[in-house]
């Protein structure tokens, strides 16, 4: 079974761990010298080694018995791509092809949440829709990196539920950041799985789902912007480094697509799930 590395949180303590046999192994507690944190196994390139390192390990925690936390990363960048998908993509009335170059905006680590939390409607707006995404976390420092190279620089896959305040992202004329990072809008996790080649994430179902409701499907082949062609675009202009997170697009399918938009209410679940990376599963609540 591919491994799977979390960040959580038990009595009171933050760590991160390996789930195994229904249970985590507490990394944070046995390698707190060199590993006090994720951030550490992606700039050391660790996952393997401690996957085989921790292999025979009973685990510390009983998975029911943590509360999981947003990947302990410390991304200096996280860069996310709009309109990624053929059906998405003709969702726009402009008779336009697929751009030639992928559309790109911000998130800042403050708008995510984690697995199995809640994702906040904020008083502002109840326009808080859903888009499931592949993440990728970058392993590996490079600029201006070409395409055959590129996913040499991923060290790590997870999910990414980039939730969106509809009507915030048309509050001026040409970006969307500020519908996109309202504090825990959204949601990464639940866990980190090892990239270990481009068969796990060439031709995989990515779906979204709202109270058991299909609302998101299609496939990785279809993407308009490769996985490749991200990388190397977006290191272009900016030098990536460990711990910068790519999210790479949603299918067609969001509430604000209906007739008329369906938002997302109190209460409300929404799964969003990849073959081999895992399902983020979110609830919805209003801000206190």
């Amino acid at each position: 079974m591919t491994s799977r590395f979390i960040s959580f949180r038990h009595g009171g303590t933050s760590g991160h761990g390996i789930v195994r046999d229904g249970g985590v192994v507490d990394l944070s507690a046995r390698f707190a010298t060199t590993f006090p944190d994720q951030q550490g196994l992606l700039r050391e390139g660790a996952f393997a080694r401690l996957a085989d390192e921790t292999a025979g390990l009973a685990p510390d925690h009983a998975l029911e018995d943590v509360v999981f936390a947003v990947p302990s990363l410390t991304p200096e960048k996280i860069i996310c791509v709009g309109v990624n998908f053929p059906d998405r993509n003709a969702e726009y009335k402009d008779g336009q092809e697929a751009p030639p170059n992928p559309s790109l905006f911000p998130r800042f680590l403050r708008s995510f949440t984690a697995h199995d939390q809640p994702l906040i409607r904020p008083p502002e707006s109840v326009q808080l829709d859903y888009e499931g995404e592949i993440a990728l976390v970058i392993g590996k420092p490079g600029r201006r990196i070409a395409e055959r190279d590129a996913l040499d620089h991923v060290a790590a896959l997870t999910l990414a539920n980039e939730g969106t305040i509809r009507d915030w992202v048309r509050h001026a004329k040409f970006n969307v950041t500020q519908g996109k990072n309202f504090d825990r809008s959204g949601a990464l996790g639940p866990w980190l799985v090892p990239f270990v080649g481009e068969a796990q994430i060439a031709d995989i179902a990515l779906t979204t789902r709202v109270n058991g409701e299909l609302r998101q499907s299609d496939r990785t082949s279809r993407m308009i912007f490769s996985f490749r062609k991200i990388i190397a675009y977006v290191s272009t202009f900016t030098t990536l480094v460990p711990g910068d997170i790519l999210i790479t697009g949603t299918p067609t399918g969001a509430g604000a697509r209906f007739d008329p938009p369906v938002w997302l209410e109190p209460g409300d679940v929404v799964e969003v799930e990849a073959e081999g990376i895992g399902l983020l599963r979110n609830t919805i609540a209003d801000e206190v």
